[in-house]
């Protein structure tokens, strides 16, 4: 109870000296602050008055000490706003932007008190960040896995943190023992980078399929980011290797198939049943992905090699044709 009304007393002080253009001489004070008048003797109420001054000063408010005119009793105080209130804080459009997404991308209920009250303080300083739904970008990124608030949490802390984790949805979980050095999202997922001990290696966990609570461990400050380490590098990596790539030769109709052929490279031109097209080589994902799309376009595609991408589409073409009756 001593700490909170020593603490509101300096708050009301503070309010006090705020609303006066002239000094105000240590009595007036007195009488005014709610707190004051609790002091047994003028003696106690002076050693209250400056040790509520010294501690101001250490917090950094402006507080100024000058002559009353035609007062005899002394020095009088006041804060000038001038010097107390912020700056104005002028964000370019992007940066605001930003902040506004910052504020909806952390919509989990542990983060989204901070993140509001961000935007409170903005606001009150006079800056506009507009978050209703007519903003142009919107995050891709949500967080709302439980692992991520003790993940966070942890690697500002520099802990240790335990854990256990899937490699594949289907696999069992495995415990992990990391040193956390950063959490990033990358295509829309949330990744934990840092030192598994137990592989003595940096390694990335997807956060969605952490299994169970995370648990710190050890004495804070004792994991330390590496300089130089660029986490999104590292995720980029090794969180989702390079799909294998297979070079495909098709005949795409002429005028069809765009998407195709920002891919390709237009071999020569040959005709299919009556209908003009070119010979193109592109670079396709596996047979699986390629012949789904390539038996989306119909007869505006046709896989000339490999046999495997040929009969995939064929057979996803024919299965097609068999659910239609």
């Amino acid at each position: 109870m001593t700490a909170a009304a020593r603490a509101e007393r300096l708050v009301n002080l503070v309010l006090c000296l705020l609303s006066s253009r002239q000094y105000l001489p240590a009595e007036r004070i007195r009488r005014t602050v709610p707190g004051y008048a609790d002091a047994p003797s003028d003696e106690a109420f002076f050693r209250m008055f400056e040790r509520d001054k010294a501690e101001l000063r250490e917090l950094g408010v402006p507080l100024e000490t000058g002559r009353i005119p035609g007062f005899e009793a002394g020095d009088g105080y006041r804060i000038a706003r001038r010097d107390y209130e912020l700056p104005d804080i002028d964000l370019e459009p992007d940066e605001a932007a930003a902040v506004a997404l910052a504020a909806r991308l952390w919509d989990s209920p542990q983060l989204s008190g901070a993140a509001n009250g961000a935007l409170l303080k903005l606001r009150a300083a006079g800056v506009e960040v507009d978050t209703e739904p007519s903003v142009l970008v919107q995050p891709r990124v949500r967080a709302t896995e439980p692992a991520l608030t003790p993940l966070i949490s942890a690697v500002q802390a520099g802990q240790v943190v335990t854990f256990s984790h899937r490699r594949h949805p289907a696999e069992q979980p495995a415990a992990r023992i990391l040193e956390p050095w950063g959490v990033v999202s990358w295509r829309g997922r949330w990744y934990v980078v840092g030192h598994d001990r137990d592989r003595d290696a940096v390694r990335c966990f997807r956060v969605s399929r952490i299994v169970g609570p995370v648990r710190a461990v050890g004495a804070s400050g004792a994991v330390q980011r590496p300089l130089g380490v660029d986490l999104l590098k590292i995720v980029a990596g090794s969180a989702e290797p390079p799909a294998a790539t297979h070079t495909a030769r098709l005949w795409l109709a002429h005028g069809r198939a765009y998407g195709l052929r920002r891919r390709a490279t237009v071999l020569d031109t040959m005709t299919v049943q009556d209908v003009s097209g070119d010979v193109v080589a592109v670079e396709l994902p596996g047979y699986d992905v390629a012949a789904r799309w390539i038996a989306g376009l119909g007869p505006d595609a046709v896989v000339l090699e490999p046999t495997e991408l040929a009969t995939a589409v064929r057979a996803r073409l024919l299965a097609a044709a068999g659910s239609a009756g």
